[in-house]
């Protein structure tokens, strides 16, 4: 009686050793597929870090190169730099980090906004974080506005910004020197207060306006 007893443990204990042998194969094939996976996943991070690292090095080499005598600085009557570039706090009071495309120039309201290089303006719009904006295009920069006083308005020849009171009339398409009058300070779109969101794209990619900023200081001052 007890070899049988044993017997029939031994018949359910070899199909679990079966079924063991069969999982094992699975187990280790799954385990060798995250393994490559989490592999290909930091070889992928790694390459992004490297190339968004050249392509810093670049931009930074190409803003010390550059000479910026015939630039302006986009805002008169300048109060201070009221947020940077990169990642912040939701100024609006919502919750939640965003990215700062740009730097935030505070000015009274109305303060005129001067075009920093000379360029077409390639767009005329407005959208509800950016509010009233101009989009200027100088060889490889894109120069952006923000909170702009005024609407776009649209004619038979285009889309043009209208501020009436600050006779202010930039048409999308025209070309503008640097230094020309092309908006006044303003709060449309999301904003807390009176002042210029400014950004600068080169070639497509946003980077920090301060970079920029810097480098015309030291060139046009002689820090």
């Amino acid at each position: 009686m007890r070899h049988f007893t044993w017997l029939l443990r031994r018949e359910r204990i070899q199909p679990n050793l079966k079924t063991c042998k069969k999982k094992l194969p699975r187990l280790t094939r799954a385990g060798f597929s995250w393994l490559f996976i989490l592999l290909g996943l930091l070889t992928f991070l790694t390459i992004g870090f490297q190339v968004e690292k050249a392509k810093a090095i670049e931009i930074g080499d190409k803003i010390i190169r550059t000479s910026w005598q015939g630039t302006s600085f986009p805002v008169e009557n300048f109060q201070r730099y009221s947020s940077p570039y990169g990642y912040r706090w939701n100024p609006d009071g919502s919750t939640g980090w965003g990215f700062h495309r740009g730097i935030d120039i505070a000015a009274p309201s109305g303060s005129y906004i001067r075009n920093w290089a000379s360029g077409e303006v390639v767009e005329v719009g407005n959208d509800r974080l950016c509010g009233t904006k101009v989009v200027v295009r100088s060889d490889e920069w894109e120069h952006v506005y923000c909170h702009l006083k005024g609407r776009p308005q649209k004619s038979p020849e285009g889309r043009y910004l209208s501020d009436l009171d600050g006779s202010i009339l930039v048409r999308q398409g025209e070309y503008v020197k640097a230094g020309t009058r092309i908006g006044r300070v303003g709060m449309t779109g999301r904003t807390t207060g009176p002042h210029l969101h400014w950004g600068v794209k080169y070639h497509g990619s946003y980077i920090d306006p301060a970079l920029v900023l810097q480098a015309m200081y030291q060139q046009q001052i002689g820090y």
